[in-house]
């Protein structure tokens, strides 16, 4: 089974937690990543809260965050870019927890913004080793989007209390 037929799968159920885990063989078959995580958004609050985790004893899922204006929120909340470091020296301005993600083997990053009718629902975050995510990997990671939409769209819905929307 390829994790496309799993995916849909899982969308046909009602296990959210299934479906983000098959969120994340997707990412693996699509592009690969070692930690991976995936995070709402509202953009009126500037709130961030992290919705699943591949490492939930590293990442766990829960708590919000603000979101101030920052370089990465411009590119990737705003303008709805991908964020993409190649190794740490290029995200660890961005992120607080560069050391951890560095420690986990982790040194390349893609953060992919799931947007639907112009509006942010959350990123997917994916983390490798270095110079991983080359640009036809950045490329291909757009199948992502719609899979991701559907799966932050059932998070809001199920779970009000756990997003930041």
């Amino acid at each position: 089974m390829t994790a496309w037929t799993g995916f849909a799968e899982a969308a046909a159920g009602d296990d959210l937690d299934a479906l983000f885990a098959a969120l994340c063989a997707l990412v693996q078959e699509e592009i690969g990543a070692q930690l991976f995580t995936v995070m709402t958004f509202d953009p009126v609050t500037r709130l961030a809260s992290r919705t699943w985790s591949n490492r939930p004893g590293e990442y766990p899922p829960g708590g919000t965050k603000e979101m101030p204006p920052t370089d990465w929120g411009a590119r990737v909340l705003d303008r709805h870019e991908p964020f993409v470091a190649q190794v740490p020296e290029e995200f660890a301005p961005h992120f607080p927890d560069h050391e951890l993600i560095v420690s986990l083997g982790c040194e390349s990053c893609l953060n992919l913004p799931v947007v639907v009718a112009g509006e942010v629902l959350g990123t997917l975050n994916c983390l490798d080793v270095a110079y991983h995510y080359t640009p036809e990997r950045v490329a291909r990671a757009a199948r992502l989007i719609a899979p991701g939409a559907l799966c932050l769209m059932l998070e809001r819905k199920t779970n009000p209390e756990r997003t930041a929307a």
